[in-house]
């Protein structure tokens, strides 16, 4: 399978219906009726999910008149997808099925400044170490998976399919793409079983998130605040042919957005703010990510918020990123959190968000304070959007993976 992608719209709308569907699954009818497709498109689209070992039945479920409807489900162990946060001090990378879950991970420390080739080794050692420790665990897909089953609807699903639909902008295939071997690993929970072992399911591709800015549709960092020798660098492109797999780089914030916004429950717009090792935010409109032309929307950590303020590393003053660390360092949570809600009202009042999702290692160390302190502001200028902690500790690397899954649901 090279394109990890559903080549027909309808399809990747059917196959996201069975993964928000959980393990209770759902019927033929109730697709028919939140896709609008007729029942016959449906039915069609449904075997070719199941023969590829994408889909499968979950059981019956009675209906008002005739005989019981037959659920169906995703199979989540018929692919796989790398997520990997390249932070400024700390690599982490995990491996996760169709359905976003997490089967392994690794993170290790990490130098951003300590160049782009030794930081790319490094990512390129643990990825490998992911897919070997992934094959250790017998991380498999299920008996009805073919081998060469590929997330593509065909021909059958309809006239709109296209041979590039759906696909990521910020997708590349390396051009050794299966020769390193890292190109598939064994799923979780199946038994050996006797006679020749079924090929394991593949691994899809590496989603890379970093810090900002940078430009998502050429895969290539720009000025990294504190980092500025990482502008212009092929990251995409170098990862690619390393690992000889697709990759897909994004902003650490984007990329922990996204993986907020597939959640069956979540919010239409959100603005996910990201307090780690620098400031930043993922914003969600209509419940797709805002990225900008140039992959520039959301450094909420460089608005001026003090105009005689202390210098930045972006090269600006009184930011509200160099803001919000110097109060953590000094140990005013509560004024930090204060100056978080400051930025937040900002976007709030510009975008009129639903709800503002706080995360990042320094609102988890203090989970109630930071949330108590943007919520303060907020209700002080009369802004009703709630406030809540979402991002759990590995949000933006299970967002980085959801970089690849994303487009087999054409979200």
């Amino acid at each position: 399978m090279n394109v990890p992608a559903l080549r027909s719209p309808n399809a990747a709308l059917v196959l996201d219906l069975l993964r928000t569907a959980g393990e209770t699954g759902i019927s033929r009818l109730e697709l028919a009726e939140r896709t609008g497709l007729t029942p016959q498109a449906v039915s069609k689209i449904t075997a070719r999910l199941r023969s590829e070992g994408l889909a499968t039945e979950a059981g019956h479920r009675a209906s008002t008149g005739g005989k019981p409807r037959t659920v169906l489900r995703l199979v989540p162990t018929a692919g796989y997808a790398v997520g990997v946060h390249l932070d400024r001090d700390e690599l982490t990378t995990l491996l996760t099925d169709l359905a976003g879950t997490v089967v392994a991970r690794r993170t290790r420390a990490l130098d951003l400044g300590a160049g782009a080739g030794p930081v790319l080794d490094a990512v390129a050692e643990e990825v490998r170490g992911l897919l070997t420790a992934g094959s250790t665990a017998r991380v498999q897909a299920g008996p009805d998976v073919r081998p060469d089953a590929g997330l593509d609807a065909g021909p059958d699903a309809g006239p709109d399919a296209g041979p590039d639909a759906g696909l990521d902008p910020g997708l590349d295939a390396g051009p050794d793409a299966r020769a390193a071997g890292l190109n598939c690993v064994p799923g979780p929970d199946s038994a050996p079983a006797a006679g020749p072992a079924p090929d394991p399911a593949p691994v899809l591709g590496v989603g890379v998130a970093m810090p900002g800015p940078l430009d998502h549709r050429a895969g290539v960092p720009g000025r990294v605040t504190g980092f500025p020798e990482w502008e212009g660098h092929p990251v995409r492109e170098e990862l690619a042919r390393r690992l000889g797999l697709p990759v897909v780089l994004d902003k650490d914030t984007n990329a922990a957005a996204l993986g907020l916004a597939v959640r069956p429950a979540a919010p239409g717009s959100f603005a996910y703010v990201h307090l780690g090792t620098g400031l930043g935010a993922g914003l969600v409109l209509g419940g797709a990510p805002l990225r900008g032309d140039r992959t520039g929307a959301g450094e909420l950590g460089h608005q001026t918020v003090q105009l005689d303020g202390p210098p930045c590393g972006c090269g600006g003053r009184g930011c509200l990123e160099v803001l919000c660390l110097a109060a953590v360092a000094r140990g005013d949570d509560a004024g930090a959190a204060r100056i978080l809600g400051a930025g937040a009202a900002n976007v709030v009042r510009l975008l009129d968000i639903d709800e503002v999702l706080l995360g990042g290692r320094l609102v988890l160390a203090a989970p109630e304070v930071f949330a108590g302190g943007v919520r303060e502001v907020l209700d002080g200028l009369g802004l009703t959007a709630p406030v809540r902690v979402a991002g759990e500790r590995d949000a933006v690397a299970e967002g980085a993976a959801w970089l690849i899954l994303a487009p087999v649901f054409g979200t």
